[in-house]
């Protein structure tokens, strides 16, 4: 099984306007010789961050990319590692610091435009450069969340963080999952310290270079930063587009560190005016799933935010129908984030694509939410998906319509090769080190397990058994006089509570048009292809 099997080529990227592959030789979509690590949970991926940062020397270049920033986040949990202290002492010390974060919505719908303003104005009065970046579909984000560090005489510190953590509040909790203390709104099932499940990686090696590409791409847009002529107007006041400084001169593309292929995955919307880099749009994340899970055999394990669209289902739909010894194992947020008016048409979304999934292979399916030892639900925010492991990936997309075709988004896919040669033919079991780690570590922390690799996960297959066998077991005690000791883990079956007809009357088409959109052009959308 090769790895031009797994990855998309040049041509099946699709966006032949990008230079994300150009300067690559071999004519390769992806870069070997690099070394991932995943950083699992919000604590570990924070103080890795601050301790590298603060690393960091005059001239070096850091460059970073945000959903929502909040400048007071605390870092390491001690007063001083906050976002904002972070990022301009860095600049204070000579460090070139560039940042785009999206620039967002109202702050009544809930988003984040004041905390997004107030970051970016600490970091360029410390000397940096931050822009809020509203080159977005309409109704769309900038959902891209990825930090690259390279440093100008230590090059072998040069690392890229990607994945779906943003910097700011209720990210920071650890495996024991009581709760970032600084919290953002939430549904109130969650209590008042949400705990959160999320992933990000550490990424050394040649792919550094590509992440940063995705970076320059975007700064160097020559675009006014957003469409509206209020936004604009301040903008002009502000100065913003006149203080959009050039970048410095590319490093050297970091040399080879680890065992890691890794090729980088995007969606950009075909927008009005489009981007000089994907001028229609690309959707590299769709076309990088559809191919990975055409090649599913034995277990698709998934963790996501949203499991939303029909249309993005019907290619796992398509796996399990036409290959009857694959299994899905699915970990879910028992709740939407937001509760009262905006929970129903999210569960109309996930009742659609969870229910063709169940009922296509009803005995091969196993979609869960997780909890602590409190009982409290636990929000997954992880966007991971192993296959097989063999192909791995995580990124800043949730596995529904709108990050496959409407906002902007990163992952990283990667394929652990045990051969000098990436690209050569080889027996299934000489890839799977870091996809089967990655699954594994993840299988224990649901399943309560803290010690050895047991036979059961390093099966697949068996794996998915002792999902359902972990699951019950908390849902019946759940159900019991919970007299007797909690049983191990954090799983239990999803259930989500029925909708009533006049309510899908109402949410199905806010869902379809506000949630879940399609970037797609009609074409596309008619035939469901990207």
């Amino acid at each position: 099984m090769a790895i031009e099997d797994w990855f998309l080529s040049i041509d099946e990227r699709g966006n032949p306007a990008t230079r994300l592959d150009s300067s690559r030789r071999g004519g390769k979509a992806w870069s070997d010789g690099n070394l991932v690590r995943p950083l699992i949970h919000g604590v570990t991926y924070f103080a890795e961050l601050s301790a590298a940062v603060e690393r960091m020397e005059a001239g070096d270049l850091l460059m970073f990319v945000d959903w929502r920033g909040d400048p007071d986040q605390l870092l390491t949990g001690e007063p001083g590692s906050e976002v904002s202290a972070l990022l301009c002492d860095a600049a204070a010390r000579g460090v070139r610091v560039h940042g785009l974060i999206w620039r967002s919505h109202l702050d009544r719908l809930q988003f984040s435009a004041r905390e997004n303003r107030h970051l970016g104005e600490e970091i360029e009065a410390a000397g940096g450069c931050c822009l809020l970046d509203m080159r977005v579909r309409t109704g769309g984000s900038h959902h891209q969340k990825f930090v690259v560090l390279r440093h100008s005489r230590r090059p072998e510190l040069d690392t890229a963080y990607v994945g779906g953590i943003d910097l700011c509040h209720s990210r920071r909790d650890d495996a024991t999952h009581a709760g970032d203390p600084q919290t953002q709104p939430m549904a109130p099932v969650y209590g008042k310290r949400p705990p959160w499940h999320d992933v990000q990686l550490a990424i050394q090696g040649p792919a550094v270079a590509d992440v940063e590409t995705v970076f320059r791409e975007r700064w160097e847009d020559p675009r006014p930063l957003s469409r509206n002529p209020i936004h604009r107007s301040v903008d002009r006041m502000r100065r913003d587009d006149a203080r959009r400084a050039s970048l410095p001169s590319r490093s050297p593309t970091p040399a080879p560190v680890g065992p890691h292929s890794v090729q980088l995955l995007r969606t950009y919307p075909q927008r009005l005016g489009g981007y000089p880099f994907a001028p229609r749009g690309e959707r590299s994340i769709a076309r990088g799933y559809i191919k990975a899970l055409s090649q599913a055999r034995d277990l698709i394990y998934l963790e996501d935010q949203y499991l939303w669209s029909r249309d993005v289902a019907q290619w796992i739909v398509e796996a399990l129908r036409d290959r009857p010894s694959l299994h899905l194992i699915a970990v879910l947020p028992h709740y939407p984030d937001q509760g009262g008016r905006a929970l129903p048409p999210n569960l109309v979304g996930r009742h659609a694509a969870v229910s063709r999934i169940r009922r296509t292979a009803p005995d091969r399916v196993g979609i869960y939410g997780i909890e602590n030892t409190e009982g409290t639900p636990i929000y997954v925010h992880a966007k991971v998906c192993v296959i097989d492991d063999i192909w791995a990936t995580t990124g800043s997309d949730n596995f529904n319509r709108r990050s496959w075709t409407h906002d902007s988004e990163l992952a990283a896919a990667v394929w652990h090769s045990a051969d000098e040669d990436a690209g050569s033919t080889r027996d299934p079991q000489a890839a799977t080190g870091y996809a089967r780690d990655l699954r594994m570590a993840l299988s224990r922390e649901h399943l309560g397990d803290g010690g050895d690799p047991s036979p059961d996960l390093a099966d697949p297959v068996a794996a998915f058994y002792a999902f359902a066998r972990s699951a019950d077991a908390l849902q019946r005690w759940t159900d019991s006089d919970r007299r007797t000791s909690r049983p191990a883990g954090q799983l239990r079956p999803l259930t989500d509570p029925p909708l009533r007809r006049m309510t899908r009357a109402w949410a199905t088409p806010l869902y379809r048009t506000v949630y879940d959109p399609d970037g797609r052009r009609p074409v596309k959308r008619w035939t469901n292809t990207y």
